[in-house]
């Protein structure tokens, strides 16, 4: 039996410390699982490679999670590639050595897959967070290898030796602390796997026993929509996993299927729901993915917060699980996702309005507040989407700006846009334009003063003046 002392890379020190430090314990379950995960993809990678012949081409892979009431053990079980007591001693003793990492330099140019999720022997110390005392026993798929044996108190001390495991893969089992004593609960348990793992590519299933039960459930459904070729997907997929991950009884408006290669890897789809006009209460739910495993809902870093209204799921391969607001608030790569978001939905409306003009006009009543905060928010949008801003007129029609003032016939009021309010309080002086022949545009929604103001401050030209201000020049 090998005993040693765990060792710590001292210019990794601080990640470590970092990864210790997550705001909630759920997720330890999520690194367990992805570095099951992980383990799978990594043999069916040398598997495609011609490195590893299997000797059950017919072989399912999958992923176990038992819980073990009366023992008070939680055990994360996969028929992956497994470890050798030399790569334990590397990937696992050796703190902060990423084994994912070092897995992808090796095969590197193979092929373009980046499907590997995390980074071994460092999400995998998150397990102590919920455990007293955790245990690996480990086969690799390598010929004539020998099952391993590693056990830790959560200290720096460690204990290695043979192991009786027959199959290939890694068990992990965690003996659960105090702290983690609510894992314990199978419900709790299905409750979190649901929400980080629910779309990863290998089955999960959770098994429970205990003197009164014992059940096994299925956790995930694999393919998620956005992973799917979007020629393969019909209307019937797009609303029902809208229905399936948010909580509205409506259909969206529309969706927009994202798909980019180059110069980032980005996946997802996006939906338009039914919104009311106080922006305020509309706030969506964005999800944020790594290679389909749950990171965060909402990252305004990622994500624009005028587009947090929107509802939807985008996979980012190349962003880490233990992503930082700080690193992603610096970082490159989250700014071009942001900017190709943008850009898609732009592009998404100005079809729409290209498409079928009358259907965009009734749809502007529940667009309008959206866009109008996200021109606000962001330059750029404005710039893309400025020709898909309507009005409604004082006559019940719709208008663009450009139009508004094409239509004006005096040229004293050429660049005057003359706007309602309040359509109850300004009802005479709506008469008198009428009656004079003269056109208003109705803006009385909470964002309108701020969206008056915006357009003056961008188009330099333009002047918006209230009914009522404008009556005496205009009307009389």
């Amino acid at each position: 039996m090998q005993t040693g002392k765990l060792s710590i890379n001292s210019d990794n020190i601080f990640p470590i410390i970092k990864k210790w430090l997550y705001n909630e314990k759920d997720i330890y379950a999520r690194e367990l699982v992805s570095n099951c995960s992980d383990a799978i993809t990594k043999l069916k990678k040398l598997k495609d490679l011609g490195d590893y012949t299997p000797k059950d081409e017919n072989e399912n892979f999958h992923i176990e999670v038992i819980i073990d009431k009366d023992n008070n053990t939680i055990k994360f079980i996969d028929n992956g590639i497994g470890m050798t007591s030399e790569e334990i001693d590397k990937y696992i003793n050796q703190i902060a050595f990423s084994g994912a990492k070092e897995f992808m330099e090796m095969h590197q140019g193979d092929n373009e897959d980046n499907s590997i999720i995390g980074h071994f022997g460092l999400g995998f110390y998150s397990c102590f967070m919920v455990s007293e005392n955790v245990e690996i026993d480990s086969l690799s798929y390598q010929d004539d290898a020998k099952a391993v044996h590693w056990e830790c108190s959560g200290d720096t001390d460690f204990k290695m030796k043979n192991s009786t495991k027959k199959n290939r893969g890694t068990e992990i089992t965690l003996h659960v602390s105090d702290e983690g004593k609510e894992y314990l609960d199978k419900n709790r348990m299905i409750n979190v796997l649901e929400k980080y793992c629910n779309y990863m590519p290998y089955p999960i299933t959770v098994s429970y026993t205990s003197d009164k039960d014992e059940e096994k459930k299925l956790i995930n459904e694999f393919m998620p929509v956005w992973m799917k070729d979007p020629k393969e997907c019909n209307d019937d997929d797009y609303i029902s996993f809208y229905h399936t991950n948010f909580e509205d009884i409506n259909n969206p408006l529309f969706w927009i299927h994202l798909n980019m290669d180059y110069p980032v890897k980005l996946k997802g789809v996006l939906y338009f729901p039914k919104f009311t006009h106080d922006y305020e209460l509309n706030e969506g739910k964005v999800k944020l993915y790594c290679n389909q495993v749950y990171v965060a809902d909402n990252i305004k870093e990622v994500i624009p917060d005028f587009l947090l209204v929107l509802k939807g799921a985008i996979d980012c391969p190349e962003l880490p699980l233990n992503v930082s607001r700080s690193f992603l608030q610096s970082d490159e790569y989250v700014k071009k996702i942001s900017s190709y978001i943008i850009k898609k939905v732009a592009d998404k409306l100005k079809e729409e309005k290209k498409n079928d003009e009358e259907k965009y006009k009734e749809l502007w009543n529940t667009l309008n507040t959206f866009i109008k905060f996200g021109c606000i928010r962001n330059d750029s949008f404005y710039d893309k989407v400025k020709d898909c801003i309507l009005f409604k007129t004082i006559n019940d029609e719709y208008t663009s700006i450009n139009d508004y003032v094409k239509n004006i016939t005096d040229d004293k009021y050429q660049k005057t846009i003359y706007y309602v309010s309040d359509t109850a309080k300004e009802a005479s002086y709506i008469k008198m334009f009428k009656d004079a022949n003269l056109d208003a545009v109705i803006l009385n929604a909470g964002i309108d003063v701020h969206f008056i103001a915006y357009l003056e401050q961008r188009e330099h030209t333009m002047k918006f003046e209230r009914i009522d201000s404008g009556l005496n020049d205009a009307a009389l």
